[in-house]
């Protein structure tokens, strides 16, 4: 009896590639094990999806941990490519060790030759550093790659695997409705917050800078577009579409403050510090640099004091005060406000 592991993301690719070996005659079971991470979303549409197309049982596992310690992250040294080959030797040898104790012969990944800079030397290589070897199969580019065991045990029938590269999308398209999958799954952009390179970049910064206390809320903070800092601890994240105030607004804490202007079309800010260890004085300054940001964002005429109102998320008292909006991001520099990385 074969069994196999499907390393499942969600993707289109990883529902093909699991399904092509889920029909193979020798191959009596697949199981899905899908990692979670603060930086992977889509977790219980990827747990409806393996359940809707597979019988197989579905696993999740948390590498939370293991995932803040890869070396792009953990020295501040962030580079899309470098995240992806080191996070793949880190799935790769966390689905081996459960491929052992389910007593599961080999794994599958929807691995394409050419995705994230990955050739098939480098595919090869990562495979072995994360210990699994010829055990990984990669039924979507299995053809461009040296036969695997479970090919050479005939366990997997070569000839009915792929030749598909990372820019066969459309012949990808064509397999599935073949294999009788209507789901689209997610794009890698939409699975995982790390290929968004204002966010790699912003997370290795804070860890280089030895930020040490980030949290999922504050992760989350990282993917708005407008997100600024003044070292050392002050964070100021705006929303101005409607969306982006409505995300921002379920990610407010009760020492948080919020700060919007009132006329215009003004964003919503959230104000993150160390508040505590502030004197008064300070607290009005980063008030002040606050409002005058939120001012530069808003539909109001530049060199004119606009009102901005604000308050602390645990006090029931608004308060206002009349500034000038910053003019320029090099005034910005000036008072050690940043934009992200």
């Amino acid at each position: 009896m074969v069994k196999a592991v499907s390393l499942f993301s969600g993707s289109l690719a990883s529902l093909v590639a699991t399904a092509l070996i889920a029909r193979e005659p020798e191959v009596e079971e697949v199981k899905l094990l899908h990692f979670r991470s603060p930086f992977f979303r889509e977790f219980e549409r990827t747990k409806e999806l393996g359940r809707q197309h597979f019988n197989g049982s579905f696993r999740s596992q948390s590498v939370k941990r293991d995932i803040l310690e890869l070396h792009p992250l953990a020295s501040g040294d962030y580079s899309p490519p470098a995240c992806c080959w080191g996070c793949r030797r880190l799935l790769l040898h966390k689905a081996l060790r459960y491929m052992k104790r389910v007593g599961a012969d080999f794994l599958i990944t929807g691995e394409r030759v050419g995705a994230r800079g990955l050739g098939r030397t480098e595919m090869v290589r990562i495979a072995e550093e994360a210990g699994v070897g010829e055990r990984v199969l990669r039924p979507l580019s299995a053809k461009l790659l040296p036969p695997t065991l479970p090919e050479r045990r005939g366990w997997v029938d070569r000839e009915r695997l792929l030749d598909l590269t990372h820019g066969d999308d459309e012949r990808l398209r064509q397999v599935a409705q073949e294999l009788g999958i209507r789901a689209e799954g997610f794009p890698a952009a939409q699975r995982c917050k790390l290929l968004l390179p204002h966010f790699g970049r912003r997370l290795a910064e804070l860890r280089r800078e030895g930020d040490l206390t980030l949290t999922l809320n504050g992760l989350e903070l990282l993917e708005f577009p407008l997100y600024y800092r003044r070292p050392p601890d002050v964070k100021i994240v705006l929303g101005r579409s409607d969306e982006e105030k409505r995300r921002l607004q379920t990610f407010f804490l009760p020492d948080d403050l919020r700060l919007y202007i009132p006329s215009g079309r003004g964003p919503m800010a959230l104000v993150r510090a160390n508040w505590r260890e502030k004197s008064e004085a300070e607290v009005r300054q980063i008030v002040e640099l606050a409002a005058r940001l939120a001012a530069m964002h808003a539909d109001v005429g530049k060199g004119h004091k606009v009102q901005a109102n604000y308050r602390f998320e645990s006090s029931q008292e608004t308060r206002c005060i009349q500034i000038v909006p910053f003019s320029s991001e090099r005034e910005l520099e000036r008072h050690g406000i940043r934009l992200g990385f």
